[in-house]
């Protein structure tokens, strides 16, 4: 039996989340920065950069996947566990490697690159293990990482990208209200994340009916789990008093979006409720400082203060805001923007980013607990465009 080290197996129809268009002007933009950087092939690793070149998101289990770009070739390298799938969700081509002989991953990406070429690679992701096996496939001329320059690209949003984002933050609202109809004391945090996660599913499904469905979810914190802004979804029982943190995640074609609030149970005390009006209006002060031409630096610098003035800046646990588009918790983040006091990027009409100040006030202190609101804004030509739905504040989520 002739046992191959890769092939090609295509079969039925490609649908993908953009057109061919938009796919073919990414990779314009990418080949434009090859020829100028003087890199030969593109290798890269990352869910996030393969997602956003050519459309396929991959679940790994363990095995190596690759999307190779060339100055006139651009095809996804898979495992012959996902059969076809891999090609019917790429706007690229696609090769099949064969797991009978060891590393016949790298020589299906070889067969594009070819050796002794200048290679570009993400060094934010390429382990080192496998970059020893770039090095002895590929025997590259000279290796450059293009992570910096591909997250850039990434960071400004076609049309596209920003008409997906605003159907995605839309579901996100359904689970918040989703969420908000099953609070009541007496019922599990897991209970209420359910609720949320089945509608935001159930509305994906409705509004694009030729996707893939997966990794939709809701974190849903309650009481001292509310401290931290990513802790796991628990079988805490709610009581009435307590402070809540509802998260909203909804995944479409590797695009996340997410809603975040603060509610209580029932009713609020006297001092949380000093507390989360503070962080409202740090919320609301934020998002007025949106704008093209302003640096993620000057706005971080600016709450600092508004913070700083209320004696609450010891509260705040990280940085105000970040980017959105291909990124989720397992993968992917455009680092370059984020609302932080050591990042300087400008803002530019087209980026697509959060406002989200957090204050975590410890346990044993008035008001403890963990306090978050969480919009996106597109960011325009003369200002900036909040695509969050979900009203925040206690007129509407004290959840009685």
């Amino acid at each position: 039996m002739d046992r191959p080290e890769f092939y090609r197996f295509h079969q039925g129809d490609k649908t993908l989340p953009f057109s061919s268009q938009e796919y073919d002007n990414r990779l314009a933009r990418l080949r434009a920065d090859m020829q100028a950087a003087g890199v030969d092939s593109c290798v890269f690793t990352s869910m996030h950069n393969i997602a956003y070149y050519s459309g396929f998101l991959y679940c790994a289990f363990g095995r190596p996947y690759a999307l190779v770009v060339t100055q006139t070739e651009s095809v996804t390298i898979s495992a012959g566990i996902d059969a076809a799938q891999p090609w019917r969700r790429s706007h690229a081509d696609n090769i099949t490697y064969t797991d009978w002989q060891r590393n016949n991953y790298w020589r299906a990406v070889c067969s594009v690159t070819g050796t002794g070429k200048t290679i570009g690679y993400e060094a934010d992701h390429l382990t080192l293990t496998q970059s020893a096996l770039l090095e002895s496939f590929l025997s590259p001329k000279s290796i450059v990482d293009v992570a910096p320059s591909t997250m850039r690209q990434r960071m400004h949003k076609s049309s596209a990208e920003i008409a997906l984002i605003r159907k995605c933050a839309q579901v996100a609202d359904v689970g918040g209200y989703a969420v908000k109809d099953a609070i009541k004391a007496g019922t599990r945090e897991i209970d209420v994340a359910m609720a949320g996660r089945d509608a935001m599913e159930l509305e994906i499904a409705k509004r694009f009916p030729d996707a893939e469905y997966r990794d939709t979810w809701v974190w849903f914190q309650s009481g001292i789990n509310t401290d931290g802004a990513h802790n796991p979804v628990t079988s805490r029982v709610l009581e009435a008093g307590d402070i809540l943190s509802l998260n909203t995640f909804p995944m479409i074609s590797g695009y996340y979006t997410a809603l975040e609030r603060t509610l209580f149970v029932e009713t609020v005390d006297p001092a949380s409720l000093k507390i989360w009006e503070a962080n409202v209006a740090a919320h609301e002060y934020g998002m007025s400082l949106l704008k093209p031409g302003v640096s993620c630096a000057e706005v971080t610098e600016q709450i600092n203060v508004f913070f700083a003035e209320r004696d609450l800046l010891q509260y705040r646990t990280f940085g105000y805001g970040h980017s959105f588009g291909v990124l989720s918790h397992y993968y992917g983040r455009e680092a370059g923007l984020e609302l932080r006091e050591d990042i300087d990027t400008v803002l530019e009409p087209g980026m697509v980013i959060s406002m989200e100040p957090m204050l975590t006030v410890p346990e044993g202190t008035s008001g403890a607990g963990g306090y978050r609101e969480h919009d996106i804004l597109v960011i325009t030509e003369d200002g900036k465009e909040d695509i969050t739905g979900y009203p925040y504040g206690p007129d509407f989520n004290v959840v009685a």
